[in-house]
């Protein structure tokens, strides 16, 4: 499962469907363009909760399943907040994660 979400990850990244960054996922998130966001386990607190207030108020889906490392050899870019910014992608990231 999880290899499989890191996997189709990386293919978003490809595909261009994928913002990085905690100041332009937030920004995503306000605007509606971002369908998920994906955070790093191991990030700061205050991040964590910055990330959760804003995506509870908009209603974005939020997956904390994984550490900065997995992420960063999934997308190749050592970041520890993204959004997804294309629905299909979100909704089959979601897909991969309830199994």
């Amino acid at each position: 499962m999880k290899k499989d979400f890191l996997n189709f990850l990386g293919i978003a990244v490809c595909a261009g469907k994928i913002i990085s960054g905690t100041e332009l996922t937030l920004q995503g998130v306000r605007d509606n363009t971002v369908k998920l966001v994906i955070i790093a386990s191991d990030c700061s607190d205050r991040t964590k909760k910055e990330i959760s207030n804003k995506t509870d108020f908009y209603k974005v889906p939020l997956n904390a399943s994984f550490t900065s490392q997995e992420l960063k050899k999934s997308i190749g870019k050592d970041r520890k907040v993204m959004g997804i910014t294309d629905l299909g992608i979100a909704r089959r990231l979601n897909e991969i994660m309830e199994k």
